[in-house]
């Protein structure tokens, strides 16, 4: 839920899924400054109920689209 607030504040579409491994995989998609502002936030802000020991972003690269039209978890 507060990952969804604050994806919409800055407007990026998002999609993301709780693992069965107890991890979260995300796809956060818009303007690399406002993803670089949700990197941040996920890895010092994040939940207040949430336990991240660590964050790691992975296989980033550049879209000429976005492939989402709004937040969606999954579940």
């Amino acid at each position: 839920m507060y990952t969804e607030v604050e994806a919409k504040k800055i407007e990026l579409v998002d999609w993301g899924k709780a693992t069965s491994k107890g991890t979260v995989t995300d796809q956060v998609q818009g303007p690399k400054e406002k993803v670089n502002s949700m990197k941040s936030w996920l890895s010092k802000v994040e939940s207040p109920s949430s336990l991240t020991d660590c964050t790691n972003f992975s296989n980033e690269k550049t879209i000429s689209k976005l492939e989402y039209s709004n937040f969606s978890i999954q579940y």
